[in-house]
């Protein structure tokens, strides 16, 4: 959609409001793209986001009798579909299957340029929150997420009890969990001025 209609799209979403699925069909073929490429750049998975995107259009037709009175429909789109990627963060940040589902996700090695580019970003972002914290943290970290060693190995390499090699690690992680969500919203803030003004 490289040209934004304003006035075309208010009268999609009038007809929508009165039930006409070709409106909303319409409306769904303009963005579902866009809404993607901006959702799988922050959770990572395909598959989570394109259920993001689904449950975005079906908020959409659920509350098709509000559309009337929206004068910017690109930005009412955009508002719905970055709340439902705040709340999957929220809910990633907070559970610790969902993160390490998320972990994975930007481990697995990519084929494509732009997602090669996104999985760069994130890790940059992983690395820098590590960063923050000692030495000795960071290396236990990376022993174990990114070398393989389990607690007992890197317990013998660092000197330190097996027991509390985990308590780092689960530090560590509880870290991560408040740094990534914390960020990631506020790259996603910035991105959305981007997503509006391209």
């Amino acid at each position: 959609m490289s040209v934004y209609n304003l006035s075309a799209e208010k009268i999609l979403l009038q007809k929508i409001a009165g039930g006409d699925e070709i409106a909303f069909k319409h409306v769904f073929e303009l963005y579902k793209n866009r809404v993607y490429s901006f959702v799988v750049r922050f959770v990572h998975s395909k598959a989570d986001a394109e259920e993001i995107v689904q449950d975005t259009f079906f908020t959409i037709w659920q509350k098709r009798d509000t559309l009337p009175n929206i004068e910017h429909p690109r930005n009412y789109i955009y508002t719905i579909v970055r709340n439902k990627t705040y709340n999957y963060l929220n809910r990633a940040a907070k559970n610790q299957k969902i993160l390490a589902q998320l972990w994975a996700n930007m481990q697995v090695e990519s084929n494509g340029i732009e997602e090669q580019t996104d999985f760069k970003d994130s890790e940059m972002l992983i690395n820098r929150g590590l960063a923050n914290l000692s030495e000795q943290k960071q290396q236990i970290f990376k022993m174990s997420r990114f070398d393989g060693l389990s607690h007992e190995e890197i317990a013998l390499q660092v000197g330190l009890s097996k027991s509390r090699v985990k308590n780092v690690i689960v530090d560590v992680l509880k870290y991560l969990r408040h740094y990534l969500s914390i960020n990631t919203l506020k790259i996603s803030i910035t991105a959305y001025f981007v997503w509006l003004l391209s």
